[in-house]
């Protein structure tokens, strides 16, 4: 049989279901699929001379990636979602009780319900490659695994290592599933169908796999109702630190498991199936799927509107600084990208410092198990540091990672040109200080620009490249190529000083200060925000980045923006004070071995905080905090900082936390409505000031009744 989406080949007994998608790079399950799919288990069950069955993929690099979102997002209601998903399961269900052995054949991803299929197989094989990872994702989503992951997971590992899993979003490697029972076999590529075969034959003749149980503790835990409304408990408490109420769908599906746990395979799909009809079409669903679809495309992306060049090959990075940030991003290039990196700084010291940074990302990775003992030797050996321009001369990219200071980064750059080859690319690390005030002295401006990585490098996702007005299209292209091989989301900004992050993070911390000196408690700020859907408040955030950090920002920008960027003088005072944040020991908070232990309340009387905030300060704080942000953003947006929507919104995302929930801060004004956005502004502006005053975009889309996105 030969279908548009899967063949099947039968050979001396053993049926291969080879899933292949014509015209797409990765298998996904589509209403195609499912349909090809079913067709084909009704031919191997009712074929006597078919004994055992493989199910495999015809593509590179993955097995089956998950249902197709396309499909997905076009959903109406729950009716049509509960429909969806009763498919599904009745088909996964067809493929666990084909009465003939089933062998799931991994290579490359395996997510989502290409995980769900495997789990309804008899017996899993993957493969020892990168590429090859197994998981449930459908959290990150906004919604549930309900093709039965939520049923057949926690039965085949155990409750909490599937909790671990499913309600995080989580993807392990094949060496980690092997570990854990989640596959029974890991073998190298080239002998996955032949080990396939034979497991499928041996399954035929009758022979079953041993498993381990639980043990002691796992059956304490989880082989009796109690110890299972133990581990419930315990994740429930862990969810609402770690997502609060915003995202519904983790609760969802720790309700799923325990329910099918207590009650039944039944049971459970049908709970399933109800949850998942209320999620997928609910509005939470909507913006993480929207995310997921805006992020896809700026992975496709060339930084450049129009034709863009090829981006030029990068194998040789060299960093100047080897402090901490500069460290960091020498660690992750040669952890990611895999390529030569030489530190340069002033002194010895400081070299060896930074080497050993960047070997403890390395370390990091191999404590994880991410890579082998030999991979860790391998990589570490791309690392190399000096006081010198020795080996300058043959990187292709040199990133500048110095103090923030203008005239320092001119002399480096200065030096720079003299050591490097003509087309080597040269970034500055600068987080707010614009590119074309750096190169107005080089030689060759053309081949200068920002890549500005968020601390910590190896922790967070984006990337800002900065193009200037001179910046050639192939020095962008480029830097852009080379971010994706650190594993970073890139977003181009223009050359404007603060460029998009800091742009539109400034008035929120400025605002927050203000707030402050007015007599609001630092925690009644942080938990404002928090409750809002940031990962941490502003105060906090202010610590984190370093209050001198934030106070050399906050001067740039007023340079640039005057009286709407003023901070207010109490950050300055903290600095004057050597309030440096947690990175010093003291800032906002107290730290005791770096770790927080309450908030200084002599911070009060530095900053000469008033003794206690008016009522109607205090109703305003949320307010104040997320609109500053907002109606800066559609200021940035109108100068075009950014290039559409949703560059702003993904920068804000995966640059400063903004709640995905809400979609960014540019499509949280779309849900607000620009008329109600321009009064609220026009209120806080009357009662606050004229740093409030609607963005003139903003009012202009008010008359109109326009939006940042269509539909």
């Amino acid at each position: 049989m030969t279908g548009s989406s899967l063949r099947l080949e039968v050979a001396d007994g053993v049926g291969r279901v080879i899933l292949d998608l014509p015209g797409e790079p990765i298998n996904k399950i589509t209403r195609r699929v499912g349909q090809d799919l079913e067709a084909a288990l009704a031919q191997v069950r009712a074929d006597p001379k078919v004994r055992a069955v493989i199910l495999a993929s015809g593509k590179a690099d993955t097995f089956i990636a998950g249902a197709d979102i396309e499909e997905f997002a076009q959903l109406a209601s729950s009716h049509e979602a509960e429909a969806l998903v009763r498919r599904g399961q009745a088909l996964i269900n067809r493929l666990e009780d084909l009465g003939k052995p089933v062998v799931a054949a991994i290579h490359g991803a395996c997510l989502g319900g290409g995980l769900e299929a495997s789990l309804a197989c008899t017996y899993r094989i993957a493969t020892e490659h990168p590429k090859t990872s197994l998981g449930l994702p459908e959290v990150q989503l906004g919604i549930i695994p309900a093709a039965g992951g939520c049923q057949r997971l926690p039965r085949l590992i155990g409750l909490r290592a599937a909790l671990d899993i499913i309600l995080a979003g989580k993807t392990v490697p094949s060496s980690r599933a092997l570990r854990m029972g989640l596959v029974d076999e890991a073998v190298h590529p080239a002998i996955l169908l032949p080990v396939a075969e034979a497991a499928a034959r041996r399954l035929a003749d009758g022979w079953r796999p041993t498993r381990r149980g639980p043990g002691v503790i796992g059956w304490v835990l989880e082989g009796n109702l109690l110890g299972r409304l133990l581990v419930a408990g315990m994740a429930r408490r862990e969810l609402h630190k770690k997502v609060g109420d915003h995202y519904p769908a983790p609760y969802a599906a720790l309700d799923a498991v325990m329910y099918g746990l207590r009650h039944g395979l039944a049971a459970g799909l049908d709970r399933e199936a109800r949850h998942f009809a209320e999620l997928a079409v609910g509005p939470v669903s909507r913006k993480l799927v929207q995310i997921f679809f805006a992020t896809t495309a700026l992975k496709k992306d060339s930084g450049i509107s129009g034709p863009a060049p090829p981006p030029l090959p990068c194998e040789r990075l060299a960093v100047v600084g080897a402090g901490f940030m500069g460290a960091a991003i020498g660690g992750v290039a040669a952890a990611q990208a895999q390529v030569d990196v030489r530190l340069k700084d002033a002194d010895l010291d400081r070299v060896s410092r930074g080497l050993r940074a960047a070997g403890a990302i390395l370390k990091d990775r191999l404590n994880r198990r991410r890579i082998t003992k030999y991979e860790f030797r391998r990589l570490a050996a791309l690392i190399s540091g000096g006081t010198d321009w020795a080996g300058f001369h043959r990187a292709q990219l040199v990133i500048e990672a110095v103090f923030e200071d203008l005239a320092v980064k001119r002399q480096v750059f200065a030096d720079l040109e003299a050591h490097v080859a003509p087309d080597c690319i040269l970034a500055s690390n600068t987080s707010t200080i614009p590119i074309a005030r750096i190169a107005e002295t080089m030689k060759h401006p053309d081949r200068v620009l920002g890549m500005h990585f968020f601390s910590p490098v190896e922790r967070m996702p984006l990337l800002e490249v900065i193009a200037a007005e001179r910046t050639a299209p192939w020095a962008v292209t480029s830097a852009v190529a080379f971010g994706r091989r650190l594993g970073k989301t890139v977003v181009v900004v223009h050359d404007r000083p603060g460029f998009w992050v800091n742009r539109i993070l400034a008035p929120y911390l400025n605002e927050a200060g203000r707030l402050l000196e007015e007599g609001v408690r630092m925690e009644e700020l942080d938990q404002a925000m928090t409750r809002f859907g940031f990962p941490v408040g502003p105060i906090t955030l202010l610590d984190e980045v370093g209050i001198d950090v934030a106070s050399k920002a906050a001067a740039v920008l007023s340079d640039a923006f005057g009286a709407r960027m003023q901070p207010p003088q109490g950050i300055g005072r903290l600095v004057a004070d050597g309030r440096l944040g947690r990175k010093g020991g003291r800032g906002f908070y107290r730290y005791v071995n770096g770790k927080r232990s309450g908030p200084d309340h002599s911070v009060y009387q530095i900053v000469g905080a008033a003794h206690g905030a008016s009522r109607s300060v205090h109703a305003d704080v949320e307010v104040r905090l997320v609109f500053a942000m907002l109606n800066e953003a559609v200021l940035a947006l109108e100068e075009r900082v950014v290039r559409s929507p949703r560059d702003g919104d993904i920068a804000a995302l995966f640059g400063i936390g903004y709640p995905a929930f809400r979609g960014g801060p540019l499509r949280y004004l779309d849900d607000v409505g620009s008329a109600a956005a321009v009064s609220t502004l026009e209120r806080l502006a009357a009662s606050y000031g004229d740093r409030f005053r609607p963005a003139p975009r903003l009012v202009q889309m008010a008359a109109r009744g326009e939006r940042f996105y269509a539909g």
